[in-house]
C-alpha cells in the first residue's frame, strides 16, 4: 500500500511535470502544504525530500522549495530503484515490452569479467516506452544459481517485486558504471536514435545482503530523454 508521503510526492511531481508549478516558481510553504493535504509537517517534509532527491526542487533557506526544470526524466545514479518504482515516482505512464527471454552466459567483455568465467543466467531484454516513444532498453542477466526461473509475466511486471516479495531476496547494494557510447544497429533501431547520436549506458552489478552477486544489468538510455543525478557532500 502506498504511503501518504509517497502519494503526496507523486501528486506534487505530476503538478510540476504538467506545469501547474512551473520551473522557477516556489511550491506552497510547508505550512500551506500541511493544510492542503491534511497531514503532518513531518509527512510533507518526507515528500519534499523525495522531490529534492529526484531533482524536481531545490530548497532555498528562508524562501522555500523552488521548482527546477524537469523537461527530462530524472534518473538517480545513487540508490537501487527498479524501473517500475521510477515510473511510479515520476508518473511516466510507461509500458514494458519483453523482447527476449532466454538462457545465456553473462557476457564477460561487457561487464569486464575474467574471460574464462562461465556464468549461467536468464537473459531478459526489455524495451521501455513512454507515450509510445522508446526511451530505455534494459538487458538483465539474472544468475540461475540464485533465481532458477523467470516467467514472461514477471519480466513484464517488476523483477524486483518478484525477487523481494515472492523469493524473499534481500537486495542490498550495487556498483554502477556510466558511459556514453555509440549504440549498436539493433539498439539504435529499438530506441529510434538518429545516426550519429550516442546513448547513455549504465552497467550495474547488484548484490544481496550476504554479498552474493546475482544480477548484471546493462541499461541503454536515450540521452535526450533523461538527466542523471547524484548527491555528494563535501568532506572537510
Amino acid at each position: 500500500m502506498k504511503s501518504k508521503y509517497d502519494a503526496i510526492e507523486q501528486d506534487l511531481a505530476t503538478k510540476i511535470i504538467h506545469g501547474i508549478y512551473s520551473a522557477g516558481s516556489f511550491l506552497p510553504s510547508e505550512t500551506e502544504l500541511t493544510e492542503l493535504y491534511g497531514t503532518s509537517r513531518e509527512t510533507i517534509r518526507k515528500s519534499l525530500g523525495i522531490l529534492l532527491e529526484l531533482g524536481y526542487i531545490q530548497k532555498i533557506r528562508g524562501k522555500g522549495s523552488i521548482v527546477l526544470d524537469v523537461s527530462r526524466f530524472v534518473f538517480p545514479v545513487s540508490g537501487i530503484k527498479s524501473f517500475k518504482e521510477l515510473n511510479s515516482a515520476q508518473n511516466m505512464h510507461s509500458k514494458t515490452e519483453v523482447i527476449t527471454l532466454e538462457p545465456r552466459l553473462v557476457p564477460t567483455k561487457t561487464f569486464e569479467l575474467d574471460p574464462d568465467q562461465q556464468l549461467n543466467s536468464t537473459y531478459i531484454e526489455r524495451l521501455r516506452t513512454v507515450n509510445d516513444e522508446p526511451i530505455i532498453i534494459d538487458k538483465d542477466y539474472i544468475l540461475t544459481s540464485v533465481v532458477p526461473k523467470i516467467t514472461k509475466h514477471v519480466a513484464e511486471d517488476s523483477l524486483y517485486n518478484y525477487f523481494e516479495n515472492h523469493l524473499n531476496l534481500d537486495i542490498s547494494y550495487a556498483t554502477k558504471k556510466i558511459t556514453v557510447e555509440t549504440p549498436s544497429r539493433h539498439e539504435r533501431e529499438l530506441l529510434q536514435i538518429p545516426s550519429g547520436k550516442d546513448a547513455v549506458f549504465i552497467r550495474s552489478l547488484t548484490y544481496l545482503s550476504d554479498t552474493t552477486l546475482f544480477e548484471f544489468t546493462e541499461s541503454i538510455h536515450r540521452a535526450d530523454k533523461f538527466s542523471f543525478i547524484d548527491f555528494a557532500r563535501r568532506q572537510k
